[in-house]
C-alpha cells in the first residue's frame, strides 16, 4: 500500500472513532436508500437461510449429506463427470423390502407383496431423485447465483460507499486544513459510489417477477413429485387390495408331516412314511411301507386299519365338489388313486369305485405316478 493510500486509511479510521466515541455526526443517507439498504439486507439472510434449509429438506441426513459433498469434490478432482446421487430413504427402505421378498420367494404371498412394495418405494425414490434435480436447476442453482453475483456486488459497493463516506466527512471536519478541490473530489466521489449502490439495489428489490417465478418452479416440481407418488403408491394399494382378496378366498391349508421316501432292505423296493409308520409284510413276503388310514376310508385295507402304499395315490389336502360331469368329489383327508395326469392342471383318479378328473393342487400326491 501506497503513502497516500495508508494516511487515507488512516483518515477513515479516525473518522469512524469520532462517530463511535466522540458521537461525530457523518453524512446521512435518505430514508429511500436506507430502507432499501434494510431490505437488500435481508434478502442477504433470506437467501443464506433459504438456500440451507431448501438442501436440508432434499437431503435430511446431515452425515449422508457430508459423505455426498465430499465423494462428489473427489468426483471433481479427478475429472470424473458423473456425481454420487443422495440416498434416498424410500429406496433404502425398498431395497431392503425387494431383498428380503425375493430370499421369501415368489411361492410366499408374503414375499410377493413384499417384493411389490420394495419396487414402488424405488420408484418413488426415483421419482424424488428427480425432484431435487429438478428443484436444483430451477430454485436453488438461480438463488445460489443471485447471492454469488449481485447481492455480492452490492455489498462491495456499499463498504465502498461507507468508505468514501468517511473519507468525505473527515475532510469536511478539517475544512480549512484541507484544500477544496480535496473535498470537492471527495464529495464527488462519494455521489458516484451512493448512485451505483442506489441503481444495484433498485434493480434487485424491482426483480419480484423473478423471484416469483423461481417460488412457483419449487411448488411445481413438489407438486408432481407428489402427484408421482401417488400414482405410484395409488397403483401399489390396489395390487395389495388384490393379493388380500385372494389370500383371503384361498382354502386354508392344514399342516401335515412331510413325507420321507425310504427304501426297504430285502428287496430295495421304495415306499413312503406320511407319519410314524410301520413296515407290514402280506401273505406274498413283499415288504410296503404303510400308513394309518382315516376312518370310513373306502380304500381296502389290511389288518390294524393300515393302508398299503404300492400303488400311485395321493391325499386331499382340500375337499372339491364338483361342477360338471366327469369330475370326482371328494372331501379333505381322503385317499385317491391316482389314474394318469391329464395336463398341467389336472388328474384323474378313483374313489370308492367312482372315476373322475379333479385339480392338481386340491392333493398332496403320496405316490408319484411312474414317469411315461
Amino acid at each position: 500500500m501506497s503513502v497516500s493510500g495508508m494516511k487515507k486509511q488512516l483518515h477513515k479510521a479516525s473518522q469512524l472513532l469520532n462517530e463511535r466515541l466522540m458521537g461525530a455526526e457523518g453524512t446521512k443517507m435518505d430514508d429511500d436508500f436506507l430502507q432499501m439498504e434494510k431490505s437488500v439486507a435481508v434478502i442477504h439472510i433470506l437467501l443464506v437461510e433459504l438456500l440451507s434449509r431448501t438442501t436440508e429438506f432434499l437431503q435430511p441426513n446431515p452425515a449422508y449429506r457430508a459423505k455426498l459433498s465430499m465423494l462428489n469434490t473427489m468426483s471433481r478432482i479427478r475429472g470424473q463427470g458423473k456425481s454420487v446421487g443422495y440416498p434416498q430413504t424410500e429406496g433404502m427402505l425398498g431395497e431392503c423390502m425387494l431383498h428380503y421378498g425375493q430370499e421369501l420367494g415368489a411361492t410366499s404371498e408374503f414375499g410377493g407383496a413384499l417384493a411389490g412394495v420394495g419396487e414402488a418405494l424405488q420408484q418413488v425414490a426415483q421419482a424424488r431423485d428427480a425432484m431435487d434435480v429438478d428443484v436444483k436447476r430451477t430454485f436453488i442453482d438461480p438463488l445460489q447465483d443471485i447471492h454469488n453475483t449481485e447481492l455480492k456486488e452490492i455489498r462491495y459497493q456499499l463498504k465502498k460507499l461507507n468508505g468514501r463516506r468517511l473519507d468525505f466527512d473527515y475532510k469536511r471536519r478539517r475544512r480549512g486544513k484541507v484544500p477544496v478541490e480535496d473535498v470537492r473530489q471527495a464529495w464527488d466521489k462519494f455521489m458516484s459510489s451512493k448512485e451505483l449502490a442506489e441503481r444495484s439495489m433498485f434493480i434487485l428489490l424491482q426483480n419480484d417477477m423473478d423471484q416469483l417465478s423461481r417460488l412457483a418452479a419449487l411448488v411445481a416440481a413438489l407438486l408432481d413429485f407428489h402427484r408421482h407418488a401417488h400414482r405410484i403408491l395409488l397403483g401399489l394399494h390396489g395390487n395389495l387390495q388384490a393379493r388380500l382378496t385372494a389370500a383371503s378366498n384361498k382354502p386354508e391349508r392344514r399342516f401335515r408331516p412331510k413325507k420321507i421316501r425310504v427304501r426297504t432292505e430285502h428287496n430295495g423296493s421304495i415306499g413312503f412314511y406320511h407319519q410314524p409308520s410301520v413296515t407290514s409284510t402280506v401273505h406274498s413276503g413283499e415288504q410296503f411301507t404303510v400308513l394309518p388310514s382315516r376312518p370310513g376310508s373306502p380304500i381296502s385295507c389290511y389288518a390294524d386299519s393300515k393302508l398299503v402304499l404300492d400303488q400311485p395315490c395321493c391325499r386331499a389336502m382340500y375337499s372339491f365338489h364338483p361342477n360338471h360331469n366327469g369330475e370326482l368329489s371328494f372331501n379333505e383327508g381322503d385317499l385317491i388313486l391316482l389314474t394318469c395326469q391329464v395336463d398341467a392342471n389336472w388328474y384323474e383318479g378313483t374313489l370308492a369305485g367312482q372315476s373322475g378328473l379333479f385339480p392338481v393342487n386340491y392333493v398332496d400326491v403320496l405316490v408319484p405316478l411312474p414317469i411315461p
